[in-house]
């Protein structure tokens, strides 16, 4: 039987594809994210806190795992600290997640109208 992975030098790539979705996985992560999608430039971290409204502190810590995983990049300028997608294909990522959410969305729509149709079940009342 073959190996559920084959070849010693995949693993890790498997653990990285993880740790990347474990690093998108809260929503003020994912947030943030959409903020510097649109942004034209580098966001200022005051950007960010107007925009979301996080805690500070809780907003670093998000900032922290997003760039530790090599998701964003930051930069000092003064006591500014600014913030952009590490890749242009986090963008193209966010937008691919979107379209999977209103397409399943729109089929649970679709199932519960398709509920509607049918004939009534139970004692009437």
């Amino acid at each position: 039987m073959p190996e559920p992975f084959p070849g010693v030098t995949e693993q890790p790539l498997y653990e990285i594809k993880a740790n990347l979705f474990k690093a998108l996985a809260h929503p003020a992560r994912i947030r943030v994210l959409e903020i510097l999608s649109t942004a034209a430039a580098p966001t200022p971290v005051s950007d960010i806190l107007a925009a979301t409204e996080i805690e500070p502190t809780l907003l670093s810590q998000h900032l922290a795992v997003l760039k530790r995983h090599r998701v964003v990049s930051g930069h000092r300028v003064g006591n500014a600290v600014y913030y952009e997608l590490a890749h242009p294909k986090i963008s193209e990522l966010l937008v691919i997640a979107r379209a999977f959410l209103a397409d399943t969305l729109g089929r649970q729509r679709d199932q519960l109208e398709a509920l509607k149709t049918l004939p009534p079940v139970g004692p009437s009342t």
